[in-house]
């Protein structure tokens, strides 16, 4: 049976047959990166172009797994000619493959602050589209990197298949019904371990053919304190406490869980972002939303979605990844990103310390042994020097930080020579218009 193209696969089609495919560049040869060119290899109106990272036998491995025939390429004007032959090419250098003619869309899997912040110039430098996969990156300076983007006529975006922006398609969808939003987030997918480290998690990790440090800032909540951050910043929704309450709410009662106390919830107001621990969420995310008639919470309670007054509205998967090149599409065809920063601070993803530490300790990569994420409004995260999450890779410990206690610019230093150092700087003068005292 042949089956009709419907939606965005006949759009991509369309598009493909009178420009040819989407051509993308990615930058990562990860799990994640191993998985987008797979993906390539299987998505019909798209191709891999060019593929970046520092180590060759990983992206061998991914090629080999994808089937793709590859060529190493040493500048750009090499990259574009492997394209014009139907390979793939492999640069070592990020800029080379910024720098390709023939790539139209760079994908970011890379998920180093710093080395995304320096990806986003160059793909923005070379007139490129950017997708934003690293969202550490994104949640440090992501209004600035939307700035940028639009000042050289490209797209920046959140990416399709990670929890936030299928968390805001829930949200769009009840925005445009016209129901109130009371929150919105994740289940949580690990086992919840605040202090957990990457030796603990050796075993597991080669199981699920990963990194023990990657899986371990899933473990130790930092991705999710990340997630729920960035939905924060693209709504204006917000942590109802530092940290998040992140309930054992399951499937059924999650609406009556997180919802405002006046319709008896935990949050001591609507608009807030949450995740919850208990069964039947996860893999999925959830917006909590509240109709205004009563007319529509009799059909909608009719319609078995739940008692009232509150309900919630599930995507009960993510595909991570495997969706990922849906946002370099719609930002090629369409100009239109699924998920970006508004234009006021929102909310800050601090740090945590794992242990104690002392002066003169430099502090390892997210999901190490030093410290983990940890959500708060951009108000407290401001009142409280926090130092961003983003910015905590190579920092260095300048005052005794006891296990517990948050990281801030008062106890730690960030490392000066990342651009994402210097350009936070400048996002944080420019965010004083936003103090209270500014408006006063």
């Amino acid at each position: 049976m042949t089956l009709a193209k419907v939606g965005l696969a006949l759009e991509l089609g369309a598009y493909a047959e009178k420009h040819g495919p989407v051509t993308l560049g990615v930058v990562g040869a990860g799990q994640m990166g191993t998985d987008l060119a797979v993906q390539c290899a299987l998505m019909p109106g798209i191709r891999l172009g060019v593929i970046c990272a520092r180590t060759p036998s990983r992206v061998e491995a991914a090629m080999a797994m994808a089937g793709l025939e590859w060529t190493p390429a040493d500048t750009a004007r090499d990259a574009d000619r492997a394209i014009e032959a139907g390979k793939v090419a492999y640069c070592a250098d990020f800029r080379e493959l910024c720098a390709s003619g023939r790539v139209q869309v760079v994908i970011d899997a890379t998920g180093n602050p710093n080395t995304g912040t320096e990806i986003a110039f160059e793909a923005f430098r070379n007139g490129k589209h950017l997708v934003m996969l690293n969202v550490e990156a994104d949640i440090t300076i992501g209004r600035l990197l939307k700035r940028e983007a639009a000042r050289a006529g490209v797209v920046y975006t959140g990416a399709a298949g990670d929890e936030p922006a299928a968390t805001l398609e829930l949200i769009g969808l009840a925005q445009a019904l016209g129901f109130d939003v009371i929150a919105a987030g994740k289940g949580k997918n690990n086992a919840l371990k605040f202090d957990a480290v990457p030796a603990e998690f050796e075993e597991e990790a080669a199981r699920r053919n990963m990194n023990a440090r990657v899986l371990v800032e899933f473990v130790d909540g930092s991705k999710t304190m990340v997630e729920m951050t960035a939905i924060a910043n693209a709504t204006g929704l917000k942590p109802d406490v530092p940290g998040m309450h992140g309930p054992d709410a399951t499937l059924d009662n999650l609406a009556q869980v997180l919802c405002s106390r006046e319709d008896g919830g935990i949050l001591s107001k609507p608009g807030c972002v949450d995740y919850t621990i208990g069964k039947g969420v996860a893999p999925g995310v959830f917006a909590i939303v509240r109709p205004r008639h009563p007319r529509v919470l009799e059909r909608i309670t009719d319609l078995k979605v739940g008692p009232g007054p509150c309900y919630t509205l599930c995507r009960p998967f993510h595909l991570t990844s495997l969706e990922v090149p849906l946002s370099a599409i719609k930002a090629v065809m369409r100009g239109m990103p699924d998920m970006q920063p508004v234009d006021h601070p929102v909310a800050e993803c601090g740090a945590v310390a794992k242990r104690d530490l002392q002066p003169g300790e430099f502090l390892g990569k997210i999901g190490e042994t030093e410290y983990r994420g940890f959500a708060m409004t951009w108000e407290d995260g401001r009142a409280t020097k926090a130092l961003p999450l983003g910015l905590a890779e190579k920092a260095k410990v300048i005052r005794p930080i006891a296990k517990g206690e948050t990281l801030t610019y008062a106890n730690c230093v960030p490392e000066e020579s990342f651009l994402v150092t210097r350009l936070r700087r400048e996002l944080d003068a420019a965010d004083e218009r936003f103090l209270p005292s500014a408006a006063a």
